[in-house]
Order: C-alpha cells, then structure tokens, then sequence
C-alpha cells in the first residue's frame, strides 16, 4: 500500500540555481510530448537544458517489447540506464520537463517505483527556469557512470488482468487524467486504433486542471477538486491516462491531497481502447 504524500514534491528554481556542479544532485530533464505536438524533446534538449542535466528518453527506457508506449521497463534495465546517465538511487533527483509540467511526474513516478527516494519536480520546469534567465547548456549530456541499485516496488503498478477485475468488482475507484472531451468521447484519442470512450466506473480528473503555474494546486484546493469530482481519497484509487505519462500527474496530486493508497495503471488508455474485449463508455 502506498503511504501518504502531503509533501510539496517541488524544489524551487531558486534553490536548484544554487546546486549547478553539487555532485549529490542529478537533474533530469523529462521532456516528452503528446504524438500530435510536433515537438521533439531530445532536439530541444540539445539545443538547451538546465546545466548538468541530462536526458530522461522515456519511449527509449521502457519495456519496447510490449507494443505500447513509455511501459515500464525491467529494474534490471532502468538500472542500467540511469546508471548510464550518471544517476544513483543515494542522489537527490530533480525531475523537470519542457512545458512547465507535464511528462516530468511520470518519470519522477518511475525513479521511486524503482527505489528512489529523494526524487523532486522543478516548479514550473524549464519555462519558468528560461524566464529568470538562469544559465542553460547545449549539446548531449556526457556523464560519468554510476550505479543505481534498483529496487522495484509491485504494489506501485496494476497490469491490464488487475484492471479487468477492478473495473468488474469496483474494488478500487478509477481516476482518469485525460482531458474531458477525450473522457466522454467528445474528441479522438491522439494515437491511432484507440476507440473512444471511458471504463466502466471511471470518474474524469484531468490533469492540466490539477496544475497552476507549472506546479501543483495547493492541498485544499485539490482536495476540494477531487470531491466535486465524486473521489473519496480515503478509499483506494487507481489512476489512468492516455499513456501513463499523466497518470503519475494526477497520482502525485491525489497523494497531495491526502489520499491513502493510489496504485497507477500503467497501459492506461492505449491498452484498453486498443483491445477488442474491454467495456468502455461513450457518453
């Protein structure tokens, strides 16, 4: 079961400005974008990026065996490749993304489900980073090696069989980030083949209402969000999006808020609109 995380889980831009060069800080850069943004993040990290950060690609540290998008890979190759980047689990990891905050909580998700601690989100990432005219970097990122012992936690992840039976018993209430238009089959799915619709159950919080100023709302004004919204944050919740990317987003808000056990459901809707046996409701 998770615990619960009323923690703010931002770092300032103010505080990150004074740890440029501390060895016991790895900053990452998360940036990653919707298919139709027509934004390329790796070409935008190599153009400019916080100094000392580096690339967090996360259609590239994934399980892309399973035919899905950014799906979690092994401990054995997360580990691998953030040990690449030059990134260890003892560190203090400072997450942020090109659009304020959007892909960043996703990977901050990732790095404590893969036993990380002390993992942080930049507010406002690199837009409000860019706006004070603090320094930025260019070019690919050359880190030293290190070694990031990985310790995954199951409980953190439901898989599609899980998801079955919870849309079945309603064990768990199912929290949905996407936008409400996609919710209610109101607008198309950004991928191609995804039928349109909700699960059976499922309550619509988008995530981009969750968010002010590239942070989080404040505790009160989510919870009061969350129970407009019919979500009792004392029972368990498992949260859903497009793609798990802003899953994690409305995860880390509701543990914010005060829920007790929130789980993420990491195939989310490119799983089960794409499969030809699930119940979906278009309303």
């Amino acid at each position: 079961m998770s615990t619960i995380d009323t923690q703010d889980p931002f770092v300032t831009t103010e505080w990150l400005a004074t740890k440029l060069g501390d060895p016991s800080i790895a900053i990452v850069d998360a940036s990653w974008y919707l298919p139709n943004a027509g934004r390329d993040p790796r070409a935008e990290f190599a153009e400019a990026h916080v100094p000392g950060a580096v690339f967090f690609d996360l259609d590239a540290i994934a399980d892309t065996t399973s035919g899905l998008p950014h799906m979690l890979p092994t401990p054995e190759a997360f580990a691998a490749a953030v040990g690449a980047m030059g990134i260890s689990e003892t560190q203090r990891i400072v997450v942020y993304d090109g659009a304020g905050l959007f892909s960043a909580p996703r990977v901050r998700w990732t790095f404590r489900t893969m036993g990380a601690k002390d993992v942080w989100l930049l507010a406002g990432g690199l837009p409000k980073w860019r706006s004070e005219n603090r320094p930025v970097e260019s070019g690919a990122a050359t880190p030293a090696p290190a070694t990031f012992t990985a310790s995954f936690d199951p409980e953190a992840v439901v898989d599609i069989a899980t998801m079955r039976t919870l849309v079945e018993t309603g064990d768990r209430q199912i929290v949905d980030a996407r936008p409400a238009a996609r919710f209610h089959a109101q607008a198309p799915e950004p991928r191609a083949g995804m039928r349109s619709g909700h699960m059976p159950g499922a309550k619509s919080a988008p995530a981009d209402t969750l968010i002010a100023e590239g942070k989080l709302k404040d505790r009160e004004t989510l919870r009061d969000q969350f129970t407009a919204a019919g979500i009792d944050l004392d029972k368990p919740i498992v949260t859903s999006c497009g793609s798990g990317v802003t899953a994690a987003t409305l995860l880390t808000a509701l543990k914010r808020a005060g829920a007790r056990d929130v789980t993420l459901y990491d195939g989310s809707w490119s799983e089960w609109g794409s499969l030809p046996d699930t119940p979906i409701v278009a309303d």
